[in-house]
C-alpha cells in the first residue's frame, strides 16, 4: 500500500548564494530520496522555501544599502533558478514571506499560548545608543564564553556550535557599527515557550527513533538535553522585518515573531500552500494529521537540535490546538519521523568561506559542468557520516573513472552496437532460450532493487549509489566474458541473447540510478524507446497574496504516475532510439583551473 512521505528540507536564508556544501548538506539528498519513493509509486510531498525573514537577511540588505524585500526576492529568484537547473524536483518551493505563512506560524503561536506553553519575560537584550533600537542577536558579535572563539554570534558560536545566552558574551560588539561601538544591555518583554514542561515528552521522542535515526543526531541531541536540558527560549525579537506577533496590546506592534521559532513552521504552512495552489485545499492533511505518513526533515548538523529537539517540542506543545483554531477540529499535528541531518563538506581541505571566496556557488558550477556530473560527485562524497571535501582533482577522476567508464560507457556501447546491428531494435530474441549466464545477471540486477532500495529507505545515499555503480560493474564483467563485439560475427544468436541481456539489465540500471542521475536517466529511458517519461516536469508560477507577489517552484508528476520501482520489462524487437553518450569526459587540467579561481 503507498505512503504518504513528507520530504522536508532545511529553509535556505536569503542572504548568500548556495554552494556545493547547501547541496550536499540537505537539498539533493532530500530530492533523491524523494524521486526514490516516487517511482515506488508513494504519495510524496517534498517542500521548503526561501527563509525571508531574521537577521542574517537584513544584514545583507544593510551591507547592500538595498531594500530587505528586495535582497530577498533577488535571493529567492536566484535560488529557484539553482534548483531547476540541478533537478532538486520540490512539489513546491515558496517562501516565509507569504501570507500563508504569516497566519500558520500565529496560529501556532495562539495553539501554543492556549494550551499554556507561553510566557511573557522581561530581558536585557543588546541596545545600541547610537542607533536608539535594540539589536538582534546577530547583529551583535563577541568573543564566546564557552570555547573562546572570536566572532561568536550573540545566540550561537559556529565554532564550538553553543547556542548562546546573549547577555554573556564577551566584548561584545554592533556588527553594523564596527569595533568601536559599545552596545548595552537594556530590558524588554518577550514572549517565551517554556520548552522545560516538554522535555520528558522530547527524551520519549527521541528514544522512539533509535531503530531509524542516525546515530549522529540521537546521540548530538540526547547528550544537549542531557548537559542542558531544555530551557525556555524567547519567541519574539525587537526586530522590524518579520511576521507580527499576534496580540494586541499596546507595545507588541514592534515586535515580530523570532526567526528561529517561525521558520520551522514552514514545513507545515508549506504543504497547506501547495494544497491550495493545487485547488486541493485539504490535501496538505494526508501527511500532516494522517498518524501513518511520514515526515523526513534533511539538514545540515548546525540545525540537528531545532529539528530533533525544538521543532518535535513545539508540534507536541501544540497538540491539536492548531487544527482546533485552524479548521474547527481536534486532531494532533503528525511529527517527524526521521531527520537525516548531514555533516558539512570542505573545500580543498579548508572550510568553504563565502567572504574569502572559497567556495563552489551552485549556479556558477553549472554554467561549466552537467548536472548529473555535480550530482553525482556530491552524492559519492555526501557527509553522511563524518565531514567530506571538494576536491576538484577528485571530481575529473571521480567523472571519467566512474560515471563515464564504468555506466556512461556501458550504456552508450551496449545501446549504440545494439541499433547497429539489429536495425535500431532490442535483438527479437525468445525469452525462453536465455542462457544460464544470462538469467545470474538478470537475476543480480533484480535483487538490486532490495539492496539499492533498502540503502535508500534508510537514506545511506553514498551506499545504495555504490551499490548500483557495483551492479554495473556486474554488467561490464558479463560483456567482457561473453564478447559480443566479436561474437556477432560467427555466432550472431549468441551475441543477440548477450545483447538483450544487457540492454535488459541497462534498463533496470536506469531506474535504479534515476534518483541520483535524473536527467541522463531519462534521455536514456527515451533511447531505450520509451514514450513515457520516468519522472515529471518543474514549472514556475506566480503567487499573489497580501503581501504582494511571489514567484514558486512547482513539480507536476508524469502522466501516466505508475510505480517504477521494478526489474525490466523490455520487450524483444522494442524500437529504440539514435543513442548518444550520455555524459562527458573532462580534461584533467580542468582540475588546477577551478583551483585557481579559489580565494580570488
Amino acid at each position: 500500500m503507498p505512503e504518504n512521505i513528507l520530504i522536508a528540507v532545511a529553509w535556505p536564508y536569503a542572504n548568500a548564494e548556495i554552494h556545493v556544501g547547501n547541496m550536499t548538506g540537505s537539498h539533493l539528498p532530500g530530492d533523491i530520496v524523494a524521486r526514490y519513493h516516487r517511482l515506488k509509486g508513494n504519495h510524496v510531498l517534498m517542500i521548503t522555501g526561501t527563509d525571508a525573514h531574521g537577521t542574517p537577511v537584513t544584514l545583507a540588505a544593510d551591507r547592500a544599502g538595498k531594500p530587505v524585500e528586495e535582497v530577498y526576492q533577488s535571493y529567492h529568484e536566484g535560488f529557484i533558478e539553482l534548483f531547476q537547473k540541478i533537478g532538486i524536483s520540490y512539489d513546491l518551493y515558496t517562501t516565509t514571506h507569504s501570507a500563508n505563512h504569516f497566519k500558520v506560524s500565529q496560529t501556532i503561536f495562539l495553539a501554543l499560548q492556549k494550551n499554556g506553553f507561553l510566557f511573557r519575560k522581561t530581558e536585557p537584550q543588546w541596545f545600541s545608543p547610537g542607533l536608539n533600537r535594540f539589536l538582534p542577536d546577530r547583529y551583535v558579535e563577541g568573543t564566546c564564553y564557552i570555547c573562546g572563539a572570536e566572532d561568536a554570534r550573540s545566540d550561537q558560536c559556529d565554532n564550538c556550535g553553543n547556542v548562546l545566552d546573549p547577555t554573556k558574551l564577551v566584548n561584545p560588539r554592533s556588527k553594523v557599527e564596527g569595533d568601536a561601538s559599545s552596545p548595552e544591555l537594556r530590558e524588554t518583554e518577550h514572549y517565551y515557550i517554556d520548552l522545560s514542561k516538554l522535555e520528558p515528552r522530547v527524551v520519549e521522542y527521541l528514544k522512539e527513533r533509535a531503530g531509524h535515526m542516525r546515530d549522529t543526531v540521537l546521540g548530538e541531541s540526547l547528550r544537549k538535553i542531557e548537559a542542558e536540558g531544555l530551557k525556555p527560549r524567547a519567541i519574539t525579537r525587537d526586530i522590524d522585518w518579520g511576521i507580527p506577533v499576534p496580540v494586541s496590546e499596546a507595545g507588541w506592534e514592534t515586535k515580530k515573531l523570532y526567526v528561529w521559532f517561525e521558520a520551522v513552521i514552514g514545513y507545515l504552512s508549506a504543504p497547506i500552500e501547495w494544497a491550495q495552489i493545487a485547488g486541493r485545499k485539504d490535501a496538505w492533511r494526508e501527511w500532516w494529521t494522517n498518524p501513518r505518513a511520514k515526515q523526513f526533515h534533511f539538514i545540515g548538523k548546525d540545525n540537528i537540535f531545532f529539528h530533533a529537539c525544538l521543532w518535535p517540542a513545539e508540534l507536541m506543545g501544540v497538540g491539536s490546538g492548531f487544527m482546533e483554531i485552524f479548521a474547527g477540529e481536534k486532531i494532533p499535528l503528525t511529527l517527524p519521523y526521521d531527520v537525516p541531518a548531514n555533516q558539512f563538506m570542505n573545500l580543498e581541505e579548508m572550510k568553504i568561506s563565502g567572504s574569502r571566496n572559497w567556495a563552489v556557488w551552485g549556479r556558477d558550477v553549472l554554467k561549466q559542468y552537467d548536472p548529473d556530473a555535480v550530482r553525482y560527485y556530491l552524492t559519492v562524497n555526501m557527509p553522511e557520516a563524518k565531514d567530506s571535501d571538494w576536491n576538484w582533482a577528485e571530481f575529473v577522476a571521480r567523472n571519467n573513472n566512474e560515471l563515464v567508464a564504468t555506466w556512461g560507457n556501458l550504456a552508450n556501447r551496449v545501446l549504440s552496437f545494439c541499433y547497429k546491428h539489429w536495425d535500431g531494435r532490442t535483438p527479437d530474441v525468445d525469452l525462453s532460450a536465455l542462457r544460464g549466464t544470462d538469467r545470474e545477471l538478470l537475476a543480480v540486477i533484480e535483487d538490486g532493487f532490495n539492496t539499492v532500495g533498502a540503502e535508500l529507505e534508510a537514506a545511506r545515499l553514498r551506499s545504495a549509489l555504490g551499490e548500483a555503480m557495483k551492479l554495473a560493474t556486474a554488467v561490464n564483467v558479463y560483456l567482457d566474458v561473453n564478447a559480443p563485439w566479436s561474437a556477432v560475427k560467427t555466432d550472431k544468436d549468441g551475441a543477440a541473447k548477450t545483447i538483450y541481456t544487457a540492454l535488459r539489465a541497462i534498463d533496470s540500471l536506469k531506474v535504479l540510478f534515476a534518483p541520483f542521475l535524473p536527467f541522463t536517466c531519462e534521455r536514456l529511458h527515451k533511447f531505450l524507446g520509451y514514450e513515457t517519461s520516468l519522472f515529471g516536469e518543474q514549472y514556475t508560477e506566480t503567487v499573489s497574496d497580501s503581501l504582494g507577489d511571489h514567484l514558486v517552484l512547482r513539480y507536476r508528476a508524469p502522466e501516466p504516475d505508475t510505480p517504477r520501482w521494478k526489474p525490466s520489462e523490455l520487450k524483444p524487437g522494442q524500437k529504440l532510439n539514435q543513442p548518444a553518450p550520455l555524459f562527458k569526459k573532462l580534461d584533467p587540467v580542468v582540475a588546477e583551473e577551478e583551483r585557481a579561481k579559489l580565494g580570488t
